[in-house]
C-alpha cells in the first residue's frame, strides 16, 4: 500500500518577521496605575508640544487685527485665507530655491555616506580607522567656526552666491552623519554576499551597485529623512552663502516678512505652515519607514 502526496496543496510557510513586515500585533489599552500614568504624562506632553502648531495654524486663518498677542489663543472666526494669499505671494520663489537645494544635496550626501560606508565596514587598511574618526570629526565642527573659510572658498570657486554653493556646502557637512549611519548598517550585511559575487566574477564596485545598494533601502530612508530635514530647516548656511535674496531659501525669506515697524502675525504664521509642510508631508509618508530603519540598523 503505497501513500500518494498531494504536492497541489500549497505549504504553509511560517512569515518572517522582518523590519518592513506587517507581523499581527495584540494591542491593548493600560491596564495598571502606572500604564495609565504613562499615558497622561505623554498625552500632557503632546498637548504642550501642538501648543506652538495651534497658535501658527489658528493665527494664518485670522485677519491681521485678530492675529495679534492678545487674541493668540482664540479660535479664528472664519477661515481668512488672506495671510495665506500673501505669504505664497511673497515665498512660493523661495520654496522652489529650497526644492533646488534640497533634493540634489540629500541625495548626492545619501550616495556619498553610502559609498564611505561601504568601505569602512568591508575593508580593513592601514588608516582605515584613523580616517573614519577624521571624517567623523567633522559631524561635531560648529557651524559657526567656518564661516569665513567657507566664505573665501566659495568665492576662489566662484560658488559664493549661487545655490549650486549652498548645495556643495550641505553635501560636505552631511557626509559624516551619512557615512557614519550606513558604515554601522553595512556592518550587519553578511560577509558571503561579498564573497559569492566575487566568486561570480564581480568587482567592488559591481559588488557594491548590484547587491549592496538593493540592500540599502532602510538606510536611505532613515538618512534621507534626517538630511531632508536638517537642509529644510537651516538658516544660517542658507543666509551667509546666499545673500541674493531672490535666491535665498525659504527659512531665510521668512524672517523677511517681518516688517521693521510692524508685524503681519497672519502672514508670517501662514508662511511657517507654508514651510513646514514639506517636511510634516514627508514624515506623514515615510515616518513608520524612518522607525523601521533605525531598528533595522540598531539590531544589526
Amino acid at each position: 500500500m503505497t501513500t500518494s502526496i498531494d504536492f497541489t496543496q500549497s505549504a504553509v510557510v511560517p512569515d518572517v518577521v522582518g523590519p518592513w513586515s506587517r507581523a499581527p500585533r495584540r494591542r491593548r489599552g493600560p491596564r495598571t496605575f502606572g500604564e495609565w500614568a504613562v499615558v497622561l504624562v505623554l498625552t500632557i506632553f503632546a498637548l504642550l508640544f501642538l501648543v506652538p502648531f495651534y497658535v501658527m495654524v489658528t493665527a494664518g486663518f485670522k485677519t491681521p487685527a485678530a492675529a495679534d498677542v492678545q487674541h493668540m489663543w482664540s479660535p479664528p472666526s472664519g477661515l481668512h485665507w488672506s495671510g495665506f494669499r500673501a505669504a505664497w505671494t511673497a515665498l512660493h520663489a523661495n520654496l522652489a530655491n529650497s526644492f533646488e537645494v534640497v533634493v540634489p544635496a540629500t541625495i548626492i550626501s545619501c550616495l556619498i555616506g553610502s559609498s564611505l560606508g561601504f568601505v569602512f565596514s568591508k575593508f580593513r587598511f592601514r588608516g582605515s580607522n584613523l580616517l573614519f574618526n577624521v571624517i567623523l570629526i567633522g559631524m561635531f565642527i560648529p557651524y559657526q567656526s567656518i564661516l569665513v573659510p567657507l566664505v573665501k572658498f566659495l568665492a576662489s570657486a566662484g560658488l559664493y552666491g549661487t545655490l549650486t554653493g549652498l548645495v556643495l556646502t550641505h553635501v560636505v557637512y552631511g557626509i559624516p552623519i551619512t557615512m557614519l549611519i550606513f558604515r554601522n548598517y553595512y556592518v550587519g550585511l553578511p560577509k558571503a554576499l561579498m564573497e559569492a559575487a566575487q566568486i561570480d566574477g564581480a568587482s567592488t564596485l559591481q559588488t557594491f551597485r548590484s547587491i549592496v545598494l538593493p540592500l540599502s533601502v532602510p538606510g536611505f530612508i532613515v538618512t534621507g529623512l534626517f538630511q531632508f530635514t536638517n537642509i529644510w530647516n537651516d538658516f544660517l548656511f542658507g543666509l551667509v552663502v546666499v545673500p541674493d535674496p531672490s535666491k535665498q531659501v525659504a527659512t531665510v525669506a521668512l524672517n523677511n516678512l517681518s516688517g521693521s515697524l510692524t508685524v503681519n502675525w497672519n502672514v508670517v504664521m501662514a508662511g511657517a505652515l507654508l514651510a513646514a509642510v514639506p517636511t510634516i508631508f514627508i514624515y506623514l509618508v515615510l515616518g513608520r519607514f524612518f522607525v523601521r530603519g533605525l531598528m533595522a540598523g540598531a539590531v544589526k
